[in-house]
């Protein structure tokens, strides 16, 4: 039997109306979150020390000039992040503050804005911010700067920083913590999380400075200890442990038989 020809539009009309009513496929997952953001550790890789950033008063100056001649700390993020940064800020803050470490005098701290959009007057409520949180903390004494996308991917891939951005969520996904910089931009540790121990903090500028930061007890402590790259922080290392002690031991035998060598002879 022939279909009527009326009932030609009739039918095209229930095939589009149902291609419209199927629902839309949900978006894809996103991929692994550590796959996406995440710290790759390059111990004693050399920062960009050509890139230029800007302060939160507006002064430009190469990143050799806002290291300066001592340790640095490092923290990569953005002034508006609503998530990590204002947290890992203020910890790192009270870290300083528990360990007794003053930034500009002991260790230049800087905050690296990664966001390229990002402006003079988001630096200044960040800095503000901190100030009002953690008073103690010599706000005034960070650096809070803010590049150019080449200047900033350079400064990330330098120190194995994976960060993106996510335009469903409009944020960036980028990791949580610090980096210990030496005085000739060398990445020389790195502090992972929000959690930032103020001994570990006190030895990780000690290493950085080449032992002249610190008291003798943080050098023999240094002797003691090893930086473990998954964790971020230094931990005993027992081989190390003993053979110092055994090498302790030894010496101490060899001058106790001499010792006995000369009472002997003086006896006689």
């Amino acid at each position: 039997m022939k279909t009527p020809r009326f009932a030609w539009p009739a039918l095209l009309l229930v095939l589009s109306t149902g291609i419209a009513a199927r629902p839309a496929q949900p978006p894809p997952p996103p991929a692994n979150l550590s796959q996406r953001a995440g710290f790759d550790q390059k111990l004693g890789a050399t920062l960009p020390l050509d890139a230029r950033f800007v302060d939160a008063d507006g002064h430009e100056a190469s990143l050799a000039r806002w290291i300066g001649d001592r340790p640095a700390l490092l923290m990569l993020g953005y002034f508006r992040c609503p998530n990590l940064c204002d947290a890992s800020m203020q910890a790192l803050a009270h870290a300083l503050v528990r360990a007794k470490l003053r930034p500009g005098a002991d260790v230049d701290v800087l905050f690296v804005s990664i966001d390229p959009r990002e402006t003079i007057a988001d630096a200044r409520h960040s800095r503000a911010m901190l100030a009002a949180m953690a008073p103690r903390a010599e706000a005034s004494s960070w650096r809070f700067l803010r590049g150019d996308a080449v200047a900033v991917r350079a400064l990330a891939q330098a120190v194995g920083f994976r960060y993106e951005y996510d335009p469903r969520l409009q944020q960036f996904v980028h990791p949580a913590g610090a980096v210990v910089v030496s005085d000739r931009g060398r990445v020389s540790q790195y502090l992972l999380g929000l959690d930032y121990p103020p001994r570990t903090l006190q030895l990780s500028v000690a290493a950085a400075s080449h032992h002249l930061l610190g008291h003798l007890v943080d050098r023999l402590v240094l002797l003691c200890c090893g930086y473990d790259p998954a964790t971020g922080r230094y931990t005993v290392v027992v081989t190390r442990v003993m053979a110092y002690l055994g090498s302790a031991s030894l010496l101490a035998l060899l001058l106790w038989l001499g010792w006995l060598q000369r009472r002997s002879r003086r006896g006689a």
